[in-house]
């Protein structure tokens, strides 16, 4: 838990439930107790975030100053919370990197990978999403068919053959980077753990995530990250003070 002193105060988080880089930012906020209050937006309307000029999520605001692209969001208050650290080491570094530049391209194509798994991902999406009743209902069975199709794509884009040998040799790669160890940081996370676990945290308990932990070594990485990360610091909605 942070020094009252260093703890980063009024944050609010704009983003998707379902979005791998809202949950990298969630899973730093988690992992370090600051609370943060959620503001759900609408991704087709975007009326949450008109305010903006950048239209994307996630979208910080500390102490009314706004902050955008996740990596940047956690540079900066990585640096507010331990102002004395050094620059983050090398081999953090890169694995930040393809986090943000591999594993991210190999979820769309697996979470979409069928028709069913396009509605299960679909149906958390709706569930989760700020969607009025009708929008629930459209996102569901229109989203899943275009990102099924979405999903081909990014399939031919990013040179994949076989989507869930992708997403195994991924989380393969991520395990045998660890060498033996309880995390990438050594006995506590580093900033790569958090942002692995963060973008994978929304596909999990989805088929693709637990075929990939039944067919590689990540879980037990992944256990002891759910463990370090603790419970949400979120502040449930009926606590918000204006």
């Amino acid at each position: 838990r942070l020094p009252t002193d260093l703890l980063p105060r009024n944050v609010v988080l704009y983003q998707y439930q379902a979005c791998p880089f809202c949950n990298k930012v969630r899973a730093f906020l988690d992992y370090h107790d600051i609370p943060y209050k959620v503001v759900e937006v609408n991704p087709l309307s975007k009326k949450e975030i008109k305010w903006s000029e950048y239209k994307k999520v996630p979208i910080l605001t500390v102490d009314g100053e706004h902050l955008v692209d996740s990596t940047d969001i956690i540079n900066i208050l990585q640096h507010r919370i331990s102002p004395d650290d050094e620059v983050t080491n090398e081999e953090e570094t890169k694995w930040r990197k393809w986090v943000d530049e591999h594993l991210v391209h190999v979820l769309s194509p697996n979470i979409y990978r069928t028709t069913s798994e396009a509605l299960e991902s679909f149906d958390y999406i709706a569930k989760h999403g700020n969607f009025s009743y009708t929008e629930r209902f459209a996102v569901k069975y229109a989203g899943a068919a275009a990102m099924y199709f979405v999903a081909k794509k990014l399939k031919k884009k990013y040179n994949i053959t076989d989507e869930r040998a992708s997403l195994y040799d991924a989380a393969n790669t991520w395990t045998e980077a660890l060498n033996g160890r309880n995390f990438l940081g050594g006995s506590k996370p580093n900033l790569a753990d958090l942002a692995a676990f963060g973008v994978l945290r929304p596909i999990r308990y989805l088929q693709s995530g637990k075929d990939m932990v039944e067919h590689t070594q990540i879980g037990e990485w992944y256990q002891r990250m759910e463990d370090a990360v603790g419970e949400p610091s979120r502040i449930p909605e009926g606590q918000y003070q204006e």
